[in-house]
Formats: C-alpha cells, structure tokens, sequence
C-alpha cells in the first residue's frame, strides 16, 4: 500500500502499539493488527492519554474505532480483522467496518450512486463505488488531536449523470461532551469515561453545472459500524407531533414488532446482528440525537449532528422505483444479517445520519457535521445522562426487547 501520510507530517501524528502481546478485544490489538495489514493508522490521543481514536486515511478518512480506557481497554468500533487478514478486494463492498465512515447518498433510486444505470436494484448488482470504499483520501494536515484529508470524486449516478465532488472531510477529538450535548448545563458525573469527536464533512460542486432535482443531489451518509450484542438497543427520539408515518420500517421488508417499538416519543431497534433490518427517520419526525446502549457493558452512545436551516429535502435511499426520490430520512439504523444471497457482511450494527440534498452551483459547497460521544461508567450515572440529553428512561431502553 502507498504511502498515504507525508513525512513531514508523520512526527506530529501519536502513534502507539503493543508492548508484549497485544489481547484480541483491545484497542491496542485493533491498532496493531491494522498497522500489521499496512493501513498506516493515524492515532488521535486526547490530553489523558486514555481517549484515543484510529483514522485510517486509506479508506476515506474513517474512524476505525475509539476507547475510553487506553490502549488495553476494548474499542467501541467494529472491525473485519478477518477480512483484512485474507487481503482480497471486492468488486461490490470491502466490509472492513469501522465505527465512522463516508458514504455519499442516495443508495437507491434514480439517481443512486450504487447501482448501473438500467441495472436492478437487487443485492446481486449493488457495487460501492471504489471512491468511498477502497480509494485513498489524501492527508492535508494533522496534530495529535486532528487531522483534515481531501478527495475529488469523479463518477455517475445511476441516471448516468457525470458528478465530480470535491470532498473535504475532518476529524477532531472534542475536549467538552458536555457542552456538546447541553451548552454546558449538564454535568459529567465522577466515574464516566469519555470520548468525543467531531467530523465535518464538506462537498464541493467541482464540476460546470448545477445539481439539482432534475440531475439528482448526492448527499453527506456517516455510518457508523458498531459490535452487535444481545443486550444492545438503538434508541431515537422522534417528534411525537410529526404528521406522517415517525419511523419507514420496511427497507428489507417490515420489521417484526419483536424488533420495533415506536411510542411515546422514542423509537426502539433491536440489536443483535441476527436479522437484517433496517430503520430510519424522515425529517420532521428525526430530531438532532440518537443513541445506542448496551446494558451489559454499561456503555451509552450519542450521535449529534448539525440540522441545517431552511427548507431541506433529503435523499431517498431506498432501493428500486421511487415515487419520489427526495422524501428520504434523516437518521438510519441497521442490523445485519443473512441477506438474501445467503451471505453475512459482519454481523455489525450501523447508526447513520444524512446530510439534506446538495443542491450546489458550481463551487458551492454544503457542510455536514457530527459528533460521536461514548460514554462508559455506573449505570446509575448513565441514567442521569440519557434522561437529561435524550428524556429517556435507560431502564426502559435496556429492558424494552427481553421478553420480545
């Protein structure tokens, strides 16, 4: 693999391993195994030493995994080792996981970026395209804290309409959780472990004419790969005052109410990685949060975003005809399983967020930025937070799926 990191940069790049044997589970394991398969890792380090991140520039910048705990402490991302070890290529999708990556949307539809122009859109044909799966973003600085990589994007929707995309994309340890998630009216409390970091995602319209409805309009997609586990609940707040359907439960055929409870404001997605399901929230009914908890481990997840002002419509990404492609949603979750070629990408959960549409001129560039907050300490604690940030009951959410 080609040297990705400038030299000049790589001194001001933390980069650490594995003194004596690296335990599989670890982040330091994690760290190891993706500088042994030749990913030139970038490590962000926080001031404590024991909030780290991975950002692999060779796939697009991604967040491969963060911990809370230091380099013996387990990781929060899910990470294919087993596909990195055998070292193939795929024609369609690369699953290397991790728990932040780039995607560019829609996936279906008129104007999908995954699919042949005329080509069924069945799992048979989809393909991500090599420029947000195995193509190198280039690094145009880094600190021990950030680092900023660009790309150009030089490809056809599945209308055959030529885009060329300039992307730019950063990647930032955040010092303050809570003023992230409160404007600093909520407290940390003693014994929670904490890491954030922001990225933000910027596409430049690099070509001569405009995107539009009648072109089609890509669209920011982060998705973030996360480890499933029996005892693992996505959870979303919705507008309970929303007047269509709160959450589109039918992307790989309706979700069974074993695995989906939307009342009182809040959405519940089982996670397990035993059925492939997929959930997501249009606008009005998506707020600006969703989370993940995983009751066992006692670990709280939040993705924050940024809601543009404005009268925004989102990409449509589901797949085949679309009686209008631009009535997407905002939040998505997913939970792996068997598709329907008798395969398996992980198992892996995803929580995704989606920028609006971009309709852009010529240079004009739309912006989508995300925070990720992991959160691990006594549940009593993480209660107090999710209540505060989310109005939720933990409780609730780490019960709601036993006896389903």
């Amino acid at each position: 693999m080609r040297k990705i990191i400038p030299s000049l940069l790589a001194a001001q790049v933390a980069f650490a391993g594995c003194e004596g044997p690296c335990e599989p589970g670890t982040y330091a394991y994690d760290l190891k195994h993706l500088q042994d398969c030749g990913f030139e890792p970038v490590e962000l380090v926080g001031a404590d030493g024991l909030s780290r991140l991975i950002v692999v520039p060779a796939l697009q910048g991604r967040v491969m995994t963060s911990t809370t705990g230091g380099l013996k402490a387990p990781g929060y991302g899910w990470i294919n080792h087993k596909y990195m070890d055998e070292g193939a290529r795929s024609p369609q999708f690369n699953p290397y996981g991790g728990e932040e990556r780039f995607w560019i949307g829609p996936e279906g539809g008129p104007f999908s970026w995954y699919f042949a122009p005329g080509a069924g859109q069945t799992y048979a044909n989809w393909r991500v395209p090599a420029g947000i799966d195995t193509e190198a973003f280039e690094v145009e600085s880094a600190s021990g804290s950030a680092i900023v990589l660009t790309h150009r994007l030089d490809w056809n929707n599945a209308s055959g309409r030529r885009f060329i995309i300039d992307v730019k994309r950063s990647v930032e340890l955040v010092d303050d959780a809570a003023a992230v998630l409160s404007g600093g009216a909520l407290a940390i409390p003693d014994g929670v472990r904490v890491i954030a970091y922001r990225t933000v995602n910027t596409l430049t319209n690099g070509g001569d004419s405009a995107w539009d409805a009648e072109s089609g309009m890509p669209s920011v997609w982060l998705l973030g790969c996360f480890t499933p586990t029996p005892t693992t609940t996505v959870f979303i707040p919705y507008d309970k005052f929303f007047g269509g359907k709160p959450v589109n439960d039918e992307y790989f055929g309706k979700v069974p109410a074993d695995r989906l409870v939307v009342e009182d404001g809040m959405v519940y997605f089982k996670i397990d990685g035993e059925f492939r399901s997929k959930i997501g929230l249009p606008k009005g009914s998506a707020k600006d949060l969703c989370g993940s908890y995983d009751s066992a481990r006692k670990v709280l997840t939040i993705l924050k975003y940024t809601v543009p002002e404005g009268d925004n419509v989102y990409v449509n990404g589901q797949w085949g005809p679309q009686d209008d492609p631009f009535s997407g949603d905002v939040i998505n979750s997913y939970n792996d399983g068997v598709t329907d070629t008798g395969t398996l990408m992980g198992p892996f959960y995803e929580i995704e967020t989606s920028s609006p549409a971009a309709r852009l001129a010529p240079g004009e560039s739309l912006t989508h930025t995300q925070y990720t907050i992991h959160m691990e300490g006594p549940e009593a604690a993480l209660k107090q937070i999710a209540s505060a940030v989310f109005g939720a009951d933990l409780d609730k959410v780490g019960s709601m799926f036993d006896n389903k």
